[in-house]
C-alpha cells in the first residue's frame, strides 16, 4: 500500500537536534548560549520574537511555567536517569537536596540551595523539552535584564517592592510605558508571581544569568532500568494485586478524572464543597454553581464538584487524608513515583468498586456484576513524549493480559479551538516516521453528549511531534496540507508499543503500519489546549480554569465507560 510521507522539510529544526545533542555527549557541562543562535533560526511557533530585540513574553512564562521556580538561581542543569546514574558522576546525595517542582511540567527536580539543578529524566523527549525551554528562557531573561536594569525602571520595582512587591495598576501602566512591555503581559507575570513579582524582577535586573546544562548518561538501556526500577515500586506498593495474573486495562491520562468519576468523595461532601464555595470561593465560582443549579447554564454539576474539590483541599490539607483513604476503600490506589521520573500510577480493582458511589453518567445497565471481575484498571500520568513507548513496553512484559489501551492526552489544534476534542483514526509519528492506522474505539457520538463547551471532531489525523518548541509555521503548514490537524507528543510511541504487544518483532521505520487487527481496543482521544496559528495562544499565556476540565472528564467518562461495558460484557460470556 502506497502512502504520501508527511515530511516538513525543516533542516533548521534538524540542525538545531544534531547540535544539542552533539554537544550533550561531552562529559562536561554545555553552556546554553551556544545553542541561541541554531534556537533563532528554527523560528518556534512558541518563540515568534526570539530573534527580535523585544522581549516574547509568551514565550518566557511559557517557560518559567515549566521550570521549578528556583530557575532564576540557577546556573547549571543536569540530567540523570536514576539516583544511581547521578551518583556514578559525583552527585552522590541528590535526593537529599531540596525537591523542588514546576507548575506546568512533571519532572523530579532537586535543587542545591545554591546554582545546581538535578532533573530526572525518562528518554530523550525530556531532552527534547528541556534544552530549548533553557534556550528561550536564556534568550528572553537576556532582554529582560537590558530593560529592567535602567535606572528609572530599577527605581520603579524598588518602590513597588516597598509598597508590598505586588504593583498595583497605575504602577503596572508606568511600568509597561518604560519598558514597552503589553500590560497584560505583565498582569500575567503577576498572576504567576503575586506578592513576589518585584522581588523576582528586580532579580532579573540585578543580575545577568547564564544557564548551563549536562546529560549524565542517555543510553537506551539507562532509560530500561529506569523505567523497571519505576515499575517495580508500582509492584511493591500495591501487594495485594498479583498483575502478572489479571487481566488489564491501561489508561494514560491524569491523576483527578478518573478516581473522581469512580470514587464518589466530591459527591458524598456535597455539603462541605457548597459551604466552601459560598464562604471562600470567588464571585466567578459562587455565580457558576449558582447558575449551574438554576440551570441557566449548560455546565455540569459533578464536574463544577470535582473542580471545587482541589481547591478546597489546598485550603484543608486533612482532606486529601479522608480522599485516599475512602478511595483505597473502593479498590483506588495510588503509587507516586520514587528514586525515578515522575509519573505517578493509579491501580483500580473493579470488583472492588461500589456502583452507587459512581458518577451517575457511568451507571451502566448491569454495572452491579461488576463484583465478579477480575480485571483492574492501571492509569498513569501521562508521560512526555518516548517515555510512553518506554512505560507501555515495561507494563506489557509485567501482566498477563491487555484488554485495552486508552489514551487521553493535550494536544495543539490547527483547525479548532481550546476545548474541542479530536479524535484521531492515524497518527504519523516523528519519531519512528511510522504512520499508523488503526480503528480508533470512539466516535464523536461517545464523546459528545458529555462536552458542554467544545466540539468533538472524529476521523482526524494526528502528528506526534518531538517537542514543543521543535515546530514553527512552515513545519505546521506541510502537515497541515496532508491533512494533520492535530499535533500531540505521545500517540506515535504509544502505538509503537501496541505494535510490539501485537506483533513478534520491534516496531519498524518509517512505514505504513496497520493495526486495525489489533487484539485488544485502542482508544486514543486528544484535548486541544494550544491553537498555535493564533500566534501566541497557548497554555502559557491563558488559563483553562474551570472550563478546562470540561473536555478531560468528557473524554475520560467515554474511557470508562466503554472499560466498564466491555467487562460487563465479558462477565457475561463467563455465565
Amino acid at each position: 500500500m502506497d502512502r504520501t510521507v508527511p515530511s516538513s522539510g525543516n533542516e533548521e529544526i534538524n540542525l538545531y537536534l544534531r547540535t544539542y545533542y552533539s554537544l550533550l555527549r561531552s562529559t562536561r557541562e554545555v553552556q546554553i548560549k551556544t545553542l541561541i543562535e541554531a534556537h533563532k533560526r528554527i523560528h518556534s511557533a512558541l518563540h515568534n520574537l526570539a530573534d527580535e530585540p523585544q522581549p516574547d513574553m509568551a514565550a518566557f512564562i511559557y517557560a518559567i511555567l515549566r521550570m521549578p521556580h528556583c530557575l532564576s538561581k540557577i546556573r547549571l542543569v543536569v540530567m540523570g536517569q536514576s539516583e544511581r546514574v547521578f551518583a556514578q558522576h559525583g552527585y552522590s546525595d541528590v535526593e537529599s537536596w531540596q525537591q523542588v517542582s514546576a507548575p506546568g511540567r512533571r519532572r523530579r527536580n532537586f535543587y542545591d540551595g545554591k546554582s545546581t539543578l538535578a532533573v530526572y529524566i525518562a528518554s530523550r523527549s525530556d531532552i527534547d523539552d528541556l534544552v530549548p525551554i533553557l534556550t528561550a528562557y536564556q534568550i528572553e531573561r537576556r532582554k529582560l535584564y537590558v530593560l529592567f536594569s535602567k535606572s528609572n525602571v530599577l527605581a520603579l520595582l524598588e518602590k513597588i517592592e516597598a509598597d508590598g512587591g505586588r504593583p498595583r495598576a497605575t504602577q503596572l501602566g508606568e511600568l509597561s510605558r518604560l519598558t514597552d512591555i503589553p500590560v497584560e503581559d505583565l498582569e500575567r507575570l503577576m498572576q504567576i508571581w503575586g506578592e513576589k513579582t518585584a522581588v523576582n524582577l528586580l532579580e532579573i535586573a540585578r543580575r545577568k544569568q547564564e544557564l548551563a546544562i549536562r546529560s549524565l548518561a542517555g543510553s537506551l538501556a539507562d532509560y530500561k532500568r529506569a523505567t523497571r526500577q519505576w515499575w517495580r515500586n508500582v509492584e511493591r506498593s500495591v501487594p495485594g494485586v498479583t498483575f502478572e495474573s489479571r487481566p488489564l486495562y491501561f489508561i494514560s491520562s491524569n491523576t483527578h478524572s478518573m478516581t473522581n468519576l469512580l470514587s464518589g468523595f466530591a459527591l458524598a461532601h456535597e455539603a462541605e464543597l457548597e459551604k466552601f464555595i459560598y464562604h471562600d470561593g470567588s464571585n466567578e465560582l459562587q455565580q457558576e454553581y449558582q447558575d449551574i443549579l438554576e440551570r441557566n447554564v449548560p455546565s455540569s454539576r459533578e464536574n463544577f464538584l470535582y473542580y471545587v474539590l482541589k481547591k478546597y483541599e489546598s485550603a484543608h490539607p486533612g482532606m486529601r487524608e479522608k480522599r485516599l483513604a475512602h478511595e483505597q476503600e473502593r479498590g483506588i490506589f495510588r503509587v507516586p513515583s520514587e528514586h525515578a521520573f515522575d509519573i505517578e500510577v493509579q491501580v483500580v480493582a473493579l470488583n472492588q468498586l461500589r456502583p452507587d458511589c459512581l458518577d451517575g453518567r457511568l451507571r451502566l445497565s448491569g454495572i452491579e456484576q461488576m463484583q465478579q471481575s477480575e480485571a483492574i484498571i492501571v492509569n498513569i500520568d501521562y508521560p512526555l513524549g518516548m517515555a510512553a513507548y518506554q512505560v507501555l513496553t515495561e507494563i506489557a512484559r509485567n501482566i498477563a493480559e491487555v484488554r485495552g489501551v486508552y489514551i487521553m492526552g493535550k494536544a495543539a489544534t490547527l483547525n479548532g479551538r481550546i476545548g474541542d476534542v479530536m479524535l484521531p483514526s492515524v497518527v504519523h509519528d516523528e519519531h519512528s516516521l511510522n504512520t499508523y492506522l488503526f480503528e480508533n474505539r470512539f466516535k464523536a457520538d461517545d464523546v459528545a453528549p458529555y462536552l458542554v463547551y467544545g466540539t468533538v471532531m472524529d476521523n482526524q489525523k494526528a502528528i506526534t511531534v518531538p517537542g514543543t518548541f521543535l515546530q514553527n509555521e512552515g513545519y505546521m503548514s506541510v502537515f497541515y496540507q496532508e491533512g494533520y490537524t492535530d499535533m500531540e507528543m505521545e500517540a506515535g510511541p504509544y502505538l509503537s508499543g501496541v505494535y510490539e504487544m501485537v506483533r513478534p518483532k520491534r516496531h519498524p521505520y518509517n512505514e505504513l503500519v496497520n493495526l486495525y487487527n489489533a487484539s485488544f481496543p485502542i482508544g486514543i482521544l486528544h484535548y486541544a489546549s494550544d491553537t498555535p496559528f493564533s500566534k501566541g495562544k497557548n497554555l502559557g499565556t491563558q488559563n483553562l480554569s474551570y472550563f478546562g476540565m470540561d473536555p478531560t472528564y468528557a473524554t475520560m467518562i467515554a474511557i470508562l465507560r466503554d472499560i466498564l461495558g466491555n467487562e460487563i460484557k465479558q462477565i457475561g460470556k463467563k455465565q
